[in-house]
């Protein structure tokens, strides 16, 4: 029992946390209402990048806000009631702009996904999955010289944590991606990142290995949590089936924020940034060799297994909130410009929810007042890209090892307890 741990969650996130727990002499076992990487974990551009420390809400945000407040373009919408309804989330969100907040996020995230992409690296690997992985980076594309020039923040940031970038000239871009059409003056190529060709797949194959491995996985929905005396924790299923760990690891993206209120009443200041996908073929023997983000179209292109996905940005909403496909159609719109792609593929578009803080920065640690009970979620839309680097922190801290980075940026104390 001394070494017993219960996952609740089978995301990216999770399976990850399952992987190094178990390296390191735990016996685990995951708990997901789906088979593992079937929710937000599946619908992403499948990026692992340097670039992602660049939180959404950088100094900049100030500038582009009154345009992004008019609730009119792909790469932003909101809800107005979900917004009020969450407003002090909102006034901490854009309030965590300040400069000083900003470098000691930056720092954060570039430590997690250095570490994430060694991991990855690894896993890929151990679980069969290396022929997923692409290593030709991705591209910035910009469709003026002036948004070019407005990104300066992000290229000086790059450059600070020693990111490889080379700034693109249309013949540059045309060079290393033939089938764009010709309208981006200017692109910046982020050279030190990866990509796979289904993120859902790599989540199961890690998953695999994990069962392969000796661990479990039960497929159940959780109705609750509850500490057992003063060194297990109960684990309910919605059927009635009742399982102790010595500890539990709470790994359940979006849903953590509910689930955590009603099983143990824990506030958690948390929104979600929802995201739709929809995949495509390209037209007439046309192909991209590595995601593009149109950095003015809003949205991400990605060659992936199923076909050409498209990402959109950023929905503030509830997280049942009806499917809205205004964002999608815009982005749609967007991509045909920029790239010849056929008709959808699927009739109905993916959407999933990402977990967001107010700093931008996932909580990775014991939960304040409830010895045992260890806390992953909070990744917003860099889940798939810093999973590995969340669990093996994680999992350091769960076996008191000594962390390869130090995991203070990333306490829970500081939203809870």
């Amino acid at each position: 029992m001394k070494n017993t741990v219960a996952v609740l969650g089978a995301g990216i996130v999770g399976v990850s946390c399952a992987l190094e727990l178990q390296r390191r002499g735990f016996d685990v076992t995951v708990f997901d209402r789906l088979a593992p990487g079937r929710e937000t974990s599946y619908g992403n551009a499948g990026v692992i990048a340097r670039s992602s420390l660049m939180p959404f809400n950088h100094p900049g945000l100030w500038s582009s806000l009154p345009r992004l407040l008019k609730n009119q373009s792909a790469s932003f919408r909101y809800n107005p009631r979900f917004v009020a309804k969450n407003l002090p989330w909102a006034l901490k969100f854009l309030s965590n702009t300040r400069t000083a907040v900003f470098h000691e996020t930056t720092a954060a995230l570039d430590a997690l996904i250095r570490l994430s992409t060694q991991e990855h690296r690894r896993l890929l690997c151990e679980a069969g999955a290396a022929h997923r992985l692409r290593t030709s980076g991705w591209l910035f594309l910009y469709r003026s010289e002036e948004s070019f020039l407005g990104s300066q923040l992000s290229r000086d940031t790059f450059a600070k944590f020693g990111i490889a970038t080379q700034a693109l000239d249309a013949r540059e871009l045309a060079q290393l991606e033939p089938h764009l059409k010709p309208l981006f003056p200017r692109a910046l190529w982020i050279q030190d990142s990866l990509s796979v060709d289904s993120p859902g797949q790599v989540v199961e194959a890690y998953a695999r290995l994990f069962v392969a491995r000796g661990g479990r996985i039960r497929q159940a929905s959780i109705g609750g949590l509850h500490r057992q005396g003063t060194d297990a924790w109960r684990v309910t299923e919605d059927a009635g089936t009742v399982h102790e760990a010595s500890r539990v690891v709470l790994a359940l993206g979006p849903w953590t924020k509910e689930f955590a209120k009603k099983s143990l009443g824990l506030s958690v200041p948390m929104a979600f940034e929802r995201g739709y996908h929809m995949h495509y073929r390209a037209a007439g023997g046309a192909s991209l060799g590595r995601p593009v983000y149109d950095t003015g179209g809003g949205y991400v292109l990605s060659p992936m297994e199923q076909g050409l996905r498209l990402s959109t940005g950023v929905q503030l909403t509830d997280l049942e909130a009806p499917k809205n496909l205004a964002q999608l159609d815009l982005a749609e719109q967007a991509a045909r410009e920029a790239f010849p792609i056929e008709d959808r593929l699927e009739k109905e578009p993916w959407l999933g929810s990402r977990p967001t803080l107010p700093d931008s920065r996932p909580i990775i640690g014991e939960c304040p007042g409830h010895a045992g009970l260890w806390l992953a979620f909070g990744h917003q839309h860099i889940g798939f890209n810093t999973g590995p680097g969340s669990a093996a922190l994680l999992a350091s801290m769960m076996a008191g090892e000594a962390c390869a980075f130090d995991p203070a940026p990333f306490r829970p104390s500081r939203f809870i307890g």
